[in-house]
């Protein structure tokens, strides 16, 4: 086994309560951070399911002939926004709104005649759902002379993407900020590791040591450290989430790609702040 990993896994047996410190602290920043990532995935995907219903409803007059809805039909499912067009009957429309207003089916039993207008519903494909597509789409629509209205919630649609605009905002911000105080703790926590084997590095030194052999046990250990605290966070970040699961709420969760990224980011830091905490202490002695 070479020198340098034999001595990053003897400080774990040599001082076991400070490097168990170190990686307790690593993983309880990321944990933090893990939390963070799970609470803004679930509200990324609770906008995306919103975004998911955006459709447009174009009311045709009675007047619409056959071919022209035809003609319509295929011009629109070639654009390259629109997923699906349906056309719903004038039938199709009451029956819809006896099923989804049963406070109102007698009213509606009663009517001598359908008020109800046939439409088309546009469903936009994903990535494709936004104001600006959906207005352009929508007016498209609205050219035809066949159409008398087209709807689509042009105040609530822009709502959505003004508050998932904010929610990136704050993500940003919020996670930069954890990161930043993540980095603080285990640079501190490295940083006390080397302090308390300060003697031994003086040693080193003091043998003909160069600064490269004496770096690679702490990079080493720092590895390691970050290593398992990254592990230590994705398996307390996941515990949490069975727990709001299975007890208060149901929550999905993370990409495995999110996971992996907090186990990397672990180790990167682990690794960066040995190297800082090392580099300054050996400048000093």
């Amino acid at each position: 086994m070479p020198y340098a990993l034999r001595e990053a896994l003897a400080a774990f047996r040599r001082t076991p309560l400070l490097t168990g410190l170190s990686v307790v602290a690593i993983a309880f920043a990321l944990f933090v951070i893990g939390l963070f990532g799970l609470t803004a995935f679930n509200i990324r995907r609770a906008i995306e399911r919103v975004e998911e219903k955006v459709e447009i409803v174009a009311y045709l007059t009675d007047a619409t002939t056959a071919g022209q809805l035809d003609l319509a039909q295929q011009e629109l499912r070639k654009l390259p926004e629109v997923e699906r067009v349906t056309y719903v009957t004038r039938t199709e429309a009451l029956a819809t709104a006896m099923a989804e207003m049963e406070e109102f089916k007698d009213v509606f039993s009663d009517l001598e005649q359908n008020p109800l207008p046939a439409s088309l519903e546009v469903r936009m494909k994903p990535g494709n759902r936004g104001p600006e597509q959906v207005e352009r789409v929508a007016k498209r629509i609205q050219a035809y002379p066949f159409v008398e209205d087209v709807r689509y919630g042009r105040d609530w649609l822009n709502q959505i993407f003004t508050l998932r605009r904010i929610a990136a905002g704050v993500a940003m911000v919020i996670g930069g900020a954890f990161a930043v105080v993540a980095a603080i703790v285990i640079a501190t926590a490295v940083r006390i590791t080397v302090f308390a084997r300060r003697e031994e590095i003086g040693i080193m030194r003091l043998v003909g040591a160069t600064d490269g052999f004496v770096q690679r046990p702490f990079l080493l250990e720092g590895i390691i450290s970050g290593l398992l605290g990254g592990l230590l966070a994705a398996g307390l970040t996941y515990g949490t989430f069975r727990l709001l699961s299975d007890t208060m709420f149901r929550v999905e969760w993370v990409p495995l790609e999110w996971v992996v990224a907090v186990v990397i980011v672990g180790t990167a830091f682990g690794l960066l702040s040995s190297l800082v905490a090392v580099r300054r202490h050996l400048s000093q002695v």
